[in-house]
C-alpha cells in the first residue's frame, strides 16, 4: 500500500490493484481492516511513519550533528525520488493533498505522523545545543522545504526544486545555529 501511495495517491489506489500486489483475497483485507481502504491508508501511514523516524534516528545517531542528519535524510528522499523517474513521493503528502475534512482518521493520522518527524528533528536540534522554540520552528520549517520541495521536484522532473530548499535551509540553519 505504502509503494501504491507513493506512485498514485490515495484515489489512483484501487483495491483490486492493492488486493493482487499483496495476493490476498477481498475477505482478508475486509477482515483486517473492516473500514476498507481508508482504514488500510492509515496502516500505511503509520508505518510510513514509524520507518521515517526511524531513519532519522539512525541519522541522527551517524552523523555529526542534526543538519548533517537532514541533508543525509532529504539527499536519500532525492535519490529515492531520481530512482523512481520522478513517479515516487511522499505517501504522507499525497494522502494530505487529496484528503477532505470527512477523512477524519486519515488527518489525524497525519497530522500526528508529521508531529512526530517534527519532533525528532526538534530532539535533535535541542540535543546539539539549541533552544526548544526555535528548534521547533526550524524542524517545521525542514519538514515543510522536504515535503514542497519532493512534491516540485516531482511534478517538474527536476531536482532542482528541492536542491534549492535544502540548500536555503542549510544556510539558514547555519546562520542562525
Amino acid at each position: 500500500m505504502i509503494h501504491t501511495l507513493q506512485h498514485t495517491g490515495l484515489h489512483g489506489a484501487g483495491l483490486s490493484d492493492i488486493l493482487a500486489k499483496a495476493q490476498a483475497p477481498k475477505g482478508v483485507l475486509y477482515h483486517h481492516f473492516p473500514g476498507g481502504k481508508n482504514e488500510l491508508a492509515v496502516a500505511a501511514i503509520d508505518s510510513t511513519v514509524s520507518y521515517m523516524c526511524a531513519m532519522l534516528d539512525k541519522l541522527m545517531q551517524s552523523e555529526p550533528d542534526a543538519r548533517s542528519a537532514m541533508k543525509a535524510w532529504i539527499a536519500r528522499a532525492l535519490r529515492g525520488l531520481d530512482g523512481s523517474g520522478f513517479e515516487r513521493g511522499c505517501p504522507l503528502a499525497a494522502v494530505a493533498l487529496e484528503s477532505t475534512a470527512a477523512d477524519v482518521a486519515l488527518r489525524q493520522a497525519l497530522a500526528e505522523g508529521f508531529a512526530a518527524i517534527r519532533a525528532r528533528i526538534t530532539a535533535a536540534l535541542v540535543a546539539g545545543g539549541h533552544g526548544q522554540a526555535r528548534a521547533q520552528g526550524f524542524a517545521a520549517l525542514t519538514v515543510a522545504a522536504y515535503e514542497g520541495g519532493l512534491l516540485q521536484a516531482r511534478v517538474a522532473h527536476d531536482a532542482t526544486p528541492m536542491l534549492q530548499a535544502t540548500e536555503t535551509l542549510l544556510s539558514l540553519l547555519d546562520a542562525e545555529f
